[in-house]
């Protein structure tokens, strides 16, 4: 009975402690909740906030006030508005708690016919229909943000944009706090702006339609002033701070010059060559568009600077290969000549790219030289040593193609520099045009005035950023487009927005953003299984490679022997022919079955790293849990025998 009555007062106990310590934990959540501390223990920080925000806090010498519309209220609100909704609040005591009396965060529930929905509908917060699943009312998911009588709204808070939630927020915070915006000049001979498709069917009545501006256009215009550039202009006006060049094919000497003297001034270039450009092809007219596109290169200006690029050949890097699916139907085909780019392949050491970790480029072309005197050279972009050149006529062939007949040079290739220093003009006579006008003595008075104002080097320290691909920058190759309620949303598929972003800052002195819009795209390839791969293709290679010789031998035994055949044979192949066939029939199920089994033998190791992969994922953390109870009581047991 005794033993009865200690095993229940032993329960009771346990019961009692467990009521106490809940009872503690919930009082200590409450005490502790308006601290807003958390422990952030994702590799990335992610759901702590950047350096280039903090940055941006503690430079906040004006009030600015943020205003969070949420429709709390909404009974049928889906769960992942909810959980998204209280990642946002979250992440608004972050900004809070850092940047302290300077800003002043509200949140406000836009209930039907109220003042916070009126207030809603002024900061320019939309309401969204819930159609879709059945509802009537309008959810609110933005925010607002004003400071000394400028606004920046991001009417509706996407979850599809959840891992650039930090960068859009601490973006528009920059933009009401800094109204100056440097100026950006583009030119391309690519509608890279938008505008009418096709101007001569829409006069004849007939439908041209209108293309919209390329996203990192859109995006460059909620931070710049933004403007166009003829592609034949002579000169860049002086209010123009950034020229940004994509695709500057087949430019007048007058233009160059111009782009010359704008770099002399101590303007900032960043240009976006190309020596095939798929999307100038996307742009040509449909009869044209098989035709090999024209290059891009800046070429007198890039001479006299010390530096080449390759136009008529582009880059295969079988480490960096991507697989592409072409249809629904169809299998994944590695291409060599699309460029999945890592952390491998990116200067670590540079700010402005040094958190980039994915990047795609394709059939990107490479720099190479020394540069001039009074130049220094930062390689930013790399392919691996396991590249190639191969010319681009034949770079259009398929994947399976191009990777049977690779042959890596074991060189890298650089695939975006920035130069810097004091640059030299290209034009030592001048202006184009005019030294000859002179000569025949026909325009003195306009060569003088000229000399005046020509550069023959630098004014100040220049900066000029090229890069050897432009179709990175075109929408499917670096957004994808969603839709949510009825909104379309625009997600990156990898950071090749951001680079360009981030070129586009530094270049205009402001790096507070790079860190925060690099987190937005995290790449973790595995790239164990993908050497895996790489070493399974290449026995693939030599395989195929054998075959199709054994192939090629006997079916010119099979032709010399069908020319041989007597006139007046009826049979199509004579018995010798026919045993040769056979041999040939065996010889190629011998192969085929090889290859299978390296197959089967790659798809186990992989497998096989894969579970283990998963298993420690989870595994790991029970196995630890179980490891630390037992050795607890282990430890208890022992002082327990002591005592």
């Amino acid at each position: 009975m005794s033993s009865h009555k200690k095993h229940l007062e032993a329960f009771f106990y346990s019961l009692g402690g467990v009521a106490v310590m809940a009872v503690i934990l919930i009082i200590v959540n409450l005490i502790f909740k308006p601290a807003n501390v958390r422990w952030d223990v994702t590799s990335d920080k992610l759901f702590t906030l950047s350096d280039g925000t903090i940055q941006t806090l503690q430079k906040l010498d004006q009030p600015v006030s943020i205003r969070f519309y949420y429709s709390k209220d909404v009974a049928q609100m889906p769960v992942f508005m909810k959980t998204y909704a209280n990642r946002v609040e979250d992440i608004l005591k972050e900004y809070k708690r850092n940047a302290g009396k300077h800003i002043d965060v509200t949140k406000l529930n836009p209930q039907p016919d109220s003042d916070a929905e009126d207030s809603a509908h002024l900061d320019g917060v939309v309401g969204q229909p819930m159609d879709a699943l059945g509802m009537e009312d309008r959810v609110y998911l933005g925010i607002a943000i004003s400071c000394a009588g400028r606004l920046a709204t991001l009417p509706f808070l996407s979850p599809e944009r959840e891992s650039l939630l930090e960068y859009d927020i601490t973006r528009a915070l920059i933009n009401v706090t800094n109204p100056s915006k440097p100026k950006v000049g583009v030119i391309s001979p690519m509608m890279v702006m938008g505008g009418i498709d096709n101007p001569n069917m829409m006069m004849q009545g007939q439908p041209g339609g209108m293309k919209p501006a390329w996203m990192i256009i859109t995006e460059l215009k909620k931070e710049y002033d933004v403007v166009e550039l003829p592609v034949s202009s002579d000169a860049i006006a002086d209010d123009i701070d950034i020229v940004m060049a994509i695709h500057p094919k087949e430019l007048e000497a007058k233009t160059l010059f111009a782009l010359d003297q704008f770099v002399l001034r101590g303007g900032r270039l960043i240009a976006f060559l190309d020596p095939m450009c798929m999307a100038d092809m996307q742009n040509q007219p449909q009869q044209m568009q098989y035709m090999p596109p024209a290059a891009s290169s800046l070429d007198p200006l890039l001479k006299a600077w010390g530096v080449s690029f390759e136009t008529e050949k582009v880059v295969l890097d079988r480490s960096a290969a991507t697989e592409i699916r072409q249809g629904p139907q169809s299998g994944a085909e590695t291409m060599p000549s699309v460029l999945s780019l890592g952390v491998e392949h990116i200067d670590r050491n540079d700010p402005a790219v040094a958190l980039l970790n994915s990047m795609l480029m394709l059939n990107t072309g490479a720099f190479a030289g020394t540069p001039a005197e009074g130049l220094t050279k930062t390689v930013l972009i790399s392919s691996s040593d396991d590249s190639q050149f191969l010319e681009k006529y034949m770079a259009q062939r398929s994947g399976k193609d191009l990777m049977k007949d690779f042959r890596a040079d074991l060189t890298t290739k650089e695939l975006a520099i920035r130069l810097t220093g004091t640059f030299k003009t290209a034009y030592p006579d001048g202006k184009p045009g005019e030294a000859k006008a002179d000569e025949d003595g026909k325009n003195g008075e306009a060569k003088a005035e000229s000399v005046s104002t020509w550069l023959s080097a630098s004014s100040k320290p220049g900066a000029v950023v090229l890069v050897a691909d432009a179709d990175m920058l075109y929408d499917p190759f670096c957004v994808r487009r969603s839709s949510i309620f009825g909104q379309t949303f625009v997600q990156p598929i990898n950071q090749n927005l951001a680079f360009a972003q981030n070129m586009l800052e530094s270049l205009s002195g402001d790096n507070a953003l790079f860190s925060i819009r690099s987190r937005g795209g995290t790449s973790r390839p595995f790239t164990r299984v993908k050497a895996m791969e790489l070493a399974a293709n290449e026995r693939y290679r030599e395989q195929i490679a054998k075959l199709e010789a054994e192939v090629q031998d006997i079916q010119r035994e099979i032709n010399d022997l069908q020319r041989k055949r007597q006139p007046g044979e009826r049979d199509l192949l004579s018995a010798e022919q026919r045993q040769a066939l056979a041999k040939f029939r065996k010889k190629e199920a011998e192969a085929k079955q090889s290859l299978k089994s390296v197959r089967k033998q790659l798809r186990q190791d992989i497998d096989a790293l894969e579970n283990n992969i998963m298993l420690a994922n989870i595994a790991l953390m029970p196995a630890l849990v179980v490891i630390g109870g037992l050795t607890l009581a282990l430890v208890k047991r022992g002082r327990s025998k002591r005592k």
